[in-house]
C-alpha cells in the first residue's frame, strides 16, 4: 500500500465549476447565455462603506426636536407640475410584457401606498399600472413600444431611456412566449415572435438633437410634465453634463448592478460600472455646471435597503431607485416555491431566467396559470399568496 501523502486536488481560479459549465454549454448550443438579474460578480458596493455617528464634534440630532424630512421634489428645473415623494425611493422602470399584469398592478398599489412613485418601463402603460398609481413616469425608449401622445399627458413625468446599467449601449430582448395577445396589440408585434429593443434612438444622434426632442415632448404635454433622462453607467460624467446640456430635469443613473428581464450573461458580468463607483462622478458634473440639486439625480442598481438609499443620498443623489428588490417584495425567489425552482433547473434566490416566461411566482410572465398566482392586494402589501403547483 503508497503511504505517500497526496497533494489534495485544486482547481482552477481562473476556469472554476461556473466557467467550465458554460463553456461546455455554449459549445453545446451555439449561443452565449440569455438571462435577466443583473450582474453577479463582486464589485465594489455600499457595503464597503460606513457611515460616522454623532458624538461629541457632531452633535446627533434629536428626533423629537429636530424635522428630519424624508419627501423630495422632483423636476423643479423646467416642469410647472413637479412630483413631490414622501420618501426618496421610488419604483424602476419594469415592463409589461417582462412582468404580469398582476406584477404591475402590486408595484403601482405598494408605490401609492408609501407616497412615491412607479414606472412603466418599455412596451406602454397599462390601465392596471395607471389607475393603482397615484404618480406614475413613463418611459421613452428607442423601441417606442406602445407610445402615444395621449398616454405621455396621462403621465406625471416622462423618463427618455438611453440605457440600463445591466445592458448599457445594449437593446432589450423579449422571448416569443411572452408575447401574448396584449402585449403584441399594445407593442404593435406579432403574436410568439422573439423581438429585440433597438439600442438607440431614431430621432437624435447627439444632445442637440435630444434637446429639440426634449422641447417637442414640453410641447405635447404644456411644460406640466418632468421630463428625465436615463443613462447606464459607463461614463458618468460626460453622460450627467450632456443630459443636464440637452435640457432635462432629473438625471436617472443605473449601475450594472441593475436587473434586466434578459440579454447576453457575457454583456452584464462585462460592461458597465458598479453604482458606487458612477455616483461621484455624477455629481461632480452636476456641481461644475452648478446644477446640484437643481437637476436632480436618481441612482439605482443594486439598492437593497435603507443604508444603501442613505449611502447613496450621502454621496449627492436625491433619490434611489429599486426593482429587483421590489420584485422580490413582492414574492420573486421565495422559497416557498423551492420545488417549482427546481423543476425549472435552478433554485430560490437564483432564478434569473426571467425571459422563459415560466416564473412560478408569477411575476416574470404572461402564462395566466401563473400570474393568477399573485394577487395584486396582497402583493402590494408584502405578503403575496403563491400557490405552489
Amino acid at each position: 500500500m503508497d503511504a505517500t501523502p497526496r497533494t489534495t486536488p485544486r482547481k482552477s481560479a481562473t476556469f472554476d465549476d461556473y466557467s467550465l459549465s458554460e463553456i461546455r454549454r455554449a459549445a453545446a448550443s451555439g449561443i452565449y447565455d440569455i438571462r435577466g438579474g443583473g450582474a453577479k460578480r463582486k464589485v465594489p458596493h455600499f457595503d464597503d462603506l460606513l457611515f460616522l455617528g454623532a458624538s461629541m464634534s457632531r452633535y446627533p440630532l434629536e428626533g423629537y426636536r429636530e424635522k428630519c424630512a424624508t419627501d423630495v421634489w422632483l423636476g423643479t428645473r423646467f416642469a410647472e407640475k413637479p412630483i413631490h415623494l414622501k420618501i426618496p425611493i421610488t419604483i424602476a422602470g419594469m415592463s409589461f410584457g417582462s412582468l404580469s399584469a398582476q406584477a404591475k398592478e402590486s408595484l403601482g398599489r405598494g408605490a401609492s401606498q408609501v407616497g412615491t412613485s412607479t414606472t412603466t418601463g418599455d412596451g406602454g402603460m397599462t390601465e392596471e399600472e395607471r389607475q393603482n398609481s397615484t404618480i406614475l413616469v413613463y418611459q421613452l425608449l428607442p423601441s417606442r413600444y406602445g407610445m402615444n401622445p395621449d398616454d405621455l399627458r396621462r403621465a406625471d413625468a416622462i423618463e427618455i431611456v438611453i440605457g440600463q446599467g445591466a445592458k448599457p449601449g445594449g437593446g432589450g430582448m423579449l422571448l416569443g412566449q411572452k408575447i401574448s395577445d396584449r402585449v403584441a396589440e399594445m407593442r404593435t408585434l406579432p403574436k410568439g415572435i422573439d423581438q429585440r429593443s433597438a439600442c438607440r434612438h431614431p430621432d437624435w444622434t447627439g444632445p442637440d438633437d435630444l434637446e429639440i426632442k426634449i422641447q417637442e415632448l414640453r410641447e405635447i404635454t404644456d411644460w406640466q410634465k418632468p421630463i428625465y433622462i436615463k443613462v447606464g453607467a459607463s461614463r458618468p460624467y460626460y453622460d450627467t453634463a450632456l443630459a443636464i446640456k440637452s435640457g432635462a430635469d432629473v438625471v436617472v443613473l443605473d449601475g450594472m448592478q441593475g436587473g434586466t428581464a434578459a440579454t447576453q450573461e457575457v454583456f452584464i458580468e462585462h460592461v458597465g460600472l458598479p453604482i458606487l463607483g458612477a455616483i461621484r462622478p455624477a455629481v461632480q458634473a452636476l456641481q461644475d455646471l452648478g446644477m446640484h440639486r437643481k437637476v436632480q439625480l436618481i441612482v439605482s442598481g443594486g439598492i437593497r435597503n435603507g443604508a444603501d438609499a442613505a449611502k447613496a443620498l450621502a454621496l449627492g443623489a436625491d433619490a434611489v431607485s429599486i426593482g429587483t428588490a421590489a420584485l422580490v417584495a413582492i414574492g420573486d425567489n421565495d422559497p416557498v416555491l423551492e420545488e417549482d425552482y427546481q423543476k425549472l433547473g435552478t433554485t430560490a434566490g437564483a432564478y434569473d431566467d426571467w425571459h422563459e416566461g415560466q416564473d412560478p411566482a408569477g411575476i416574470n410572465t404572461q402564462n395566466p396559470e401563473l400570474s393568477a398566482r399573485l394577487d395584486p392586494l396582497l402583493g402590494a402589501a408584502g405578503w403575496p399568496i403563491i400557490f405552489p403547483s
